[in-house]
């Protein structure tokens, strides 16, 4: 049998599926139902053997800074970052001895919805805030990263990655599971500055 002869049989066959598919359907939505009943159905799924991930998870992808604290010389607006969940879930004897994880942060300049004024991220600082830090004590808040204007000795705002939280032993903590962190965030303009809507975006990341 040639190969033309097979597919021709091949397409024959499933047409005539298809009729029998039509036929059993149109059949059974005629008869009336009888009963019904439900059937359970669970699943019990251990964990991975060394499995697990160290992740971190930001709750909300916002902050509106709101006008606080100016005086006749600066303006100042003031907010707070979203809470930073850092979470742990590997076997500490996966873990390398020597490993710690930290999370920085950096903002870019503020733009106006029009584009035409720029406020530098440099006049952003912030002030981290350790919420949950575990039991072990062994994780950090970072230091508090004063704006241009303040020209504190910490840095000088958000323009680098700046320190959030950190640990520096991975392996000791990760059976407490999770720790959160927020900041305190400030913005501080010239009275000079350009009335108007302004957003930045703060990038933070999770490194080990």
């Amino acid at each position: 049998m040639n190969t033309r002869s097979l597919l021709a049989r091949g397409a024959a066959g499933l047409t005539g599926g298809l009729l029998l598919l039509g036929v059993a359907s149109t059949a059974a939505a005629a008869e009336p139902e009888i009963g019904t009943d439900d059937v359970d159905v669970t699943v019990d799924i251990a964990p991975l053997s060394g499995g697990g991930a160290l992740a971190m998870s930001v709750a909300g992808t916002s902050s509106a800074l709101a006008e606080n604290g100016s005086t006749g010389v600066i303006r100042q607006f003031t907010g707070t970052l979203p809470t930073v969940t850092v979470t742990d879930t590997r076997d500490p004897a996966d873990i390398p001895a020597d490993a710690g994880w930290y999370v920085l942060g950096t903002a870019t300049d503020f733009v106006s919805s029009d584009g035409l004024s720029t406020i530098g991220a440099e006049n952003l600082g912030w002030a981290p805030n350790l919420i949950d830090g575990g039991n072990s004590g062994l994780v950090a808040e970072g230091d508090v990263v004063d704006t241009a204007i303040d020209g504190g000795p910490d840095g000088v705002g958000l323009v680098d990655q700046e320190l959030l939280a950190i640990t520096g032993d991975s392996a000791g903590i990760a059976g407490e599971g999770s720790w959160t962190a927020d900041a305190a965030l400030t913005l501080k303009t010239p009275t000079t500055v350009d009335a108007g809507d302004y957003s930045s975006t703060i990038t933070l990341s999770l490194f080990e």
